[in-house]
């Protein structure tokens, strides 16, 4: 498990959150303790799965996974967009 860091949210990908049915906890907790790997343009793409059991747009989903690419910064992560895809 990593090190708590710190997390900060570019303005798209925090008003992209609600659109896609994320949540700033999801987030930082998909940083924190998801699975990471390379990403297009140097940055660093971590993905994680929630157990879901719920209603997104009148579909029921059992897990949501939230991927978050970010760019590292002097002590944590700038997150620059987030992704949310349902199954």
């Amino acid at each position: 498990m990593r090190e708590p860091t710190a997390v900060r949210l570019h303005p798209h990908a925090r008003s992209r959150l609600t659109e896609r049915g994320a949540t700033v906890a999801e987030v930082c907790t998909t940083i924190e303790t998801g699975d990471s790997f390379a990403a297009k343009f140097g940055r660093t793409g971590f993905r994680r799965n929630f157990a879901q059991n719920g209603v997104w747009r009148g579909k029921r989903y059992a897990t949501k996974q939230v991927e978050a690419y970010a760019v590292a910064e002097t002590g944590g992560w700038l997150v620059i967009t987030v992704v949310v895809k349902y199954s």
